[in-house]
């Protein structure tokens, strides 16, 4: 019997999780409801979901504070939910580490397939050995090996965690120094067609990137106003 993947839902508005839960049940997921901040870090650590959606406006703690939180810990998907639709709302949410972000009121089949989306690009990826003498998928520059057959990141001898999309974008760029690309570009290529989201996405990766990555002497991330970004090697 396959494990249901499980999903928490935090929001204020006991009916609208109701609801939610409905939804994804019948999608066969195994759902949790919490109504306030604090619980849902506790939830967070008791039900040790998959994938979480957010309602911002919570008593108590607020969703950003219980992003940021669970955020410093996992890398566990986050859906914001809000009935805000500023464009700040939005940019201040996925900096603080959510995947997604929607506004309510919200349609039930997008809500589904929206979950479906970012569960199917954060599967767990299994950590692969290689023998020493085949690199596999690998990229290297002075000072750094980004390995895509066992995903891992070493910056001056230091592994560097972080979430397989940083990753993957990292080496995108890398297998190609010097060449832009365009954000629409790398949304496709990273995050595939069927990405139900905008090109802020990749700002934002490209930002939690530099904060890990500090530019070297001979390389660095670079961007390029008005088109996208470049993996610059000097």
């Amino acid at each position: 019997m396959v494990n249901k993947q499980k999903i928490l839902i935090v929001d204020d508005d006991e009916n609208i999780a109701e609801l939610i839960s409905l939804y994804l049940t019948k999608e066969c997921f195994d759902t949790m409801m919490v109504h306030d901040g604090e619980k849902a870090l506790i939830a967070y650590d008791t039900y040790q979901p998959n994938l979480i959606l957010l309602d911002l406006m919570l008593p108590g703690i607020d969703g950003y504070q219980v992003c940021r939180e669970i955020r410093s810990k996992s890398n566990v998907p986050i859906i914001m939910l809000s009935a805000k639709g500023e464009v700040f709302d939005k940019v201040l949410g996925l900096e603080l580490g959510a995947d997604d972000y929607m506004m309510k009121p919200f349609d039930s089949k997008e809500l589904v397939a929206r979950v479906k989306a970012v569960l199917r690009r954060y599967q767990a990826v299994p950590k692969v050995e290689e023998p020493a003498e085949d690199k596999g998928k690998c990229v290297e520059y002075p000072g750094i090996v980004i390995n895509l057959t066992n995903y891992s990141v070493v910056v001056d001898g230091e592994n560097v965690d972080m979430p397989p999309k940083e990753l993957e974008l990292l080496y995108f760029l890398a297998s190609s120094p010097n060449q832009v690309f365009t954000r629409e570009q790398l949304l496709d290529q990273i995050w595939g067609y069927e990405y139900i989201g905008d090109t802020r996405t990749v700002d934002v990766h490209i930002k939690r990137l530099r904060e890990k990555i500090k530019d070297h002497g001979t390389w660095g991330l670079s961007t390029v106003w008005g088109i996208g970004y470049k993996f610059e090697v000097k």
